[in-house]
């Protein structure tokens, strides 16, 4: 999201805003519906701070007490843990985008003409077509796959 700044815009009437940070909404169920907690300032932390930040924020907002709420610019949906594999999301007005994540599941897999048994998963995005239109979105997550397919990118930019 750092690398694609209409990723953490937002219009607010007429006026594009751009956030100087990535603010990322995490959907988490709870027994009255849907609360969207916010981790704030994701590009300033290490993978394991991100993964202990958001644990620690989902955890919070299951107890009633909600962080960040208003300041996120991009929400992350997973509805994977139900067996879902694919989905799309309803963007979280002023977002520009939601990204929605499935379950993972075995696959056959070809590459280089040679089939494998592997595990693939599918994540859609929605984006505010004002804002980001389907180049730019193709792009990120074009992006987002190269980086989830080799991990050490992301320990290196640690």
């Amino acid at each position: 999201i750092a690398e694609f700044p209409a990723f953490r815009s937002q219009l607010d009437k007429d006026e594009l805003i751009e956030s100087p940070v990535v603010n990322i909404g995490i959907a988490v169920n709870i027994t009255d519906g849907l609360v969207v907690p916010v981790l704030l300032g994701a590009d300033r932390m290490t993978l394991a701070e991100i993964t202990s930040n958001t644990k620690r924020i989902v955890e919070a907002a299951r107890a009633g007490k909600l962080e960040g709420v208003g300041h996120g610019n991009f929400t992350i949906t997973n509805l994977g843990m139900f067996g879902i594999e694919e989905f799309a999301a309803i963007i979280n007005p002023p977002e520009a985008a939601i990204l929605a994540v499935g379950a993972t599941r075995e696959s056959v897999i070809v590459k280089d003409g040679a089939m494998r048994v592997g595990r693939v998963m599918t994540m859609t995005i929605s984006c505010d077509h004002r804002i980001i239109d389907g180049v730019l979105a193709a792009k990120f997550l074009t992006r987002l796959k190269e980086l989830l397919e080799t991990p050490q990118r992301l320990m290196n930019d640690e």
